[in-house]
Order: C-alpha cells, then structure tokens, then sequence
C-alpha cells in the first residue's frame, strides 16, 4: 500500500485513523479488509461521484473479496432530507446486510452526513467508513461523527454523533472537482487557522496557490487540518465545550443557507461558511472584540482565492434581517434562547460567546443586508 500520511483520532476504544494521499480508492479493498475481516458492505453515494469514483471503488472492494451494493442518490444539498435517509435505509436493509456488515459514505458532505445518520440508526448501529471526495469533506464533515440532516426549519437540526471507524481521504480525486466547489472546501480549510493556528494561516496566505495545484501543499493542508480537528473532537466529543469553536462561520452560514432554501446553484455550504467568517470578524469589529486590521485581512485572503465575502455576493433576493435573525436562533448552539456566536479576537483567537444580545445581532445584519 501507498505511503499515506496517517492522522489518528483519539477516542480510547472508538479511536479511528485518517489515511491522506493519492490512489486511496484502488486501495480500499485491502485497507478496509484488513480493519474489519470477512463483511458485506453497502457504498452509499450520489450520481455525480458515481460517475468518476464508483466503479474503481467496487473493484477494489472485490478484488479484496468484498461484496459490496451501490447506493446512489442525487446529487446536492437538498439531498440531506428525511425522504432521502429513507432511500438509504431502505437500500441498506434491502441488501440484506447486517449489524456487523459496513456502511462505506462515498462523496461529499451531503453524502458522509446522511450515510453516516443511517448506519447510526440501522440496526442500531452499523459501523461506517468515511471517504471524502470534496476538499470540504476531507478536512471537515468526514472527520468527528457528526452525522444528520437538514429540515425547513434550519441546517443540520436532526442527526446523531456516529464516529466512523475508518476514513480514507484519496488526495487524487480532488482534481476532479469544479473550482467553485475547491474553492468552497478551502473555506473550512482556512477556518482551522482563524480558530487557534495563527500560523498556519499565515502559511495559507503564502501557499494557497499550491494548494489548488496539488501535491505535497495540497496534503500538507489536508493533513493539518485534519489534525486540527482531531486534537478538538478528543478533547470535546459530543460539542459539550470547546468543539463549537469548529463552528466559526457557521451560525451566520447556516443562516444564509437556509434563507436560500439550500439551493446550490446560488450558495454552497463552503460559499456560507466563507461569508459567515467575514461576518463574524467583522461582528467582532464592530463588538470591539478585534481590530478592524484583522477582519479586513481575513477579507483580503478569502478575496484572493475567489471565495464570496458579502451576503450581497449571494444571487438573488433574500429575506430581511428579522427573518435571517429568525434563522439564526434555530441554531444547535442556542442555550434557552440566547444566542451563542463563535467570534475572535483577532486572527488564531476565536472564542465562544454567549449571551450575544439579540440586538446587536440584528443591527448587524440590517447593516450587511444588501436591501
């Protein structure tokens, strides 16, 4: 086997490794062999992967004497739906597998989110294997078993912490994603730095264009970022503490994603969490949290990777600020009703704050509200 770079998640007995590198598909027949024996698998995965990725995986899983049954879903966020999970349900029980038997999550978040809730609800418990084929994927969802759908009512309100048991994050198959959707996945990138690794963004500031171009800036990125957040799910598993730091960005994203009804075409989960990321330094300016210095480099950087910054950036017409406010308090983080924001106090500092008045909030968002 090739000589991946290996990232360990430490979870005493639920431990798992991260495998990063190239050629990781054609050989995940032998590594997931070796892991689990003699089992049956399902490969849940959605028509635009299964175009590039599929067919390699399931030879690779044969030739390791692994039956395997496809799962192929539609592509795009609207697929984190509970008539979906249903599909997924279904098709793993109708391929007759069993509790010790696998589910293998092939593509991106949308696909490691919704096969990750349905081996944690069949059966009881399925185990599962992650491999990410977005850049998002590999250094975020993938990692850390947060697992879950999306509702009307706001993103990723139902769901389950359901660690995998393996994840493989084939570098290759990276190239052939969209630039928008790189681009999207570089945002979560980015994040790790703007929480605690002051410098590591700076190295990304530096060397974001080897990133985009491939190997060994494209890994090395990978691999710390996968670092960053296994160093936090150890310390804070279930988000009962420091973990919602991983959430910079986030609370505004969402918001923003659910106000376009997760419609795709006009702004993707990494296009969100970007914008939600400016906004948050730029809140924290405003709060007197942070210099303007910082929100305005944070700006520059995901400018320069072509990455939106500005909810006016997003196409088309949105709700007012009320109703993105309304949004925001559907959010996970919300402790009875107040609002819990990540903000900074400049660039690697990232807090948590609590009890962020209501009103400042909306001021806020009348303020950056493009009508």
């Amino acid at each position: 086997m090739s000589n991946a770079v290996k990232v360990e998640v430490g979870l005493g007995e639920r431990a798992y490794s991260i495998f990063i590198g190239r050629n990781l598909i054609e050989e995940a027949g032998e590594r997931i062999a070796a892991l689990f024996g003699d089992i049956r698998a399902a490969v849940v995965t959605d028509g635009n992967v299964a175009c590039f990725h599929l067919d390699p995986l399931l030879s690779s899983l044969r030739g390791a004497g692994i039956e395997a049954a496809p799962v192929i879903l539609p592509a795009g966020e609207k697929t984190k739906s509970f008539d979906a999970l249903q599909e997924a349900v279904d098709a793993v029980l109708g391929a007759r597998l069993e509790r010790g038997d696998i589910v293998i999550a092939l593509g991106g978040g949308v696909i490691g989110d919704l096969a990750g809730f349905a081996a944690g609800i069949i059966r009881r418990g399925m185990r599962f294997v992650q491999m990410p084929t977005s850049l998002l994927a590999q250094v975020d969802s993938s990692v850390g078993g947060k697992t879950g759908i999306n509702t009307p009512r706001g993103k990723n309100l139902v769901g389950l912490f359901h660690q995998p048991r393996l994840v493989l994050a084939d570098t290759g198959v990276l190239d052939t994603l969209s630039l928008r959707e790189f681009r999207a996945g570089y945002a979560e990138v980015a994040k790790y730095g703007l929480i605690d690794r002051p410098d590591f963004f700076a190295w990304l500031e530096t060397n974001w264009r080897g990133i985009f171009d491939g190997g060994a800036a494209r890994t090395q990125a990978i691999a710390e970022s996968c670092r960053a957040k296994a160093d936090v799910v150890a310390r804070d598993e279930l988000e009962k503490g420091d973990r919602a730091l991983l959430n910079l960005g986030h609370t505004f994203g969402h918001a923003l994603e659910a106000a376009t009804n997760y419609d795709g075409d006009r702004l993707v989960h990494g296009e969100g969490v970007a914008i939600g990321m400016a906004l948050a330094h730029r809140f924290s300016t405003r709060m007197n949290l942070a210099s303007s210095d910082d929100a305005a480099r944070v700006e520059a950087h995901l400018l320069a990777v072509g990455l939106p910054t500005r909810v006016a950036d997003i196409p088309g017409s949105l709700p007012g600020p009320e109703r993105l406010l309304d949004y925001i308090r559907q959010d996970k983080k919300v402790a009875r009703g107040a609002l819990t924001f990540i903000l900074t106090h400049g660039v690697g500092k990232a807090f948590i704050a609590r009890d962020v008045p209501a009103s400042e909030v909306l001021a806020f968002l009348k303020e950056s509200h493009p009508g």
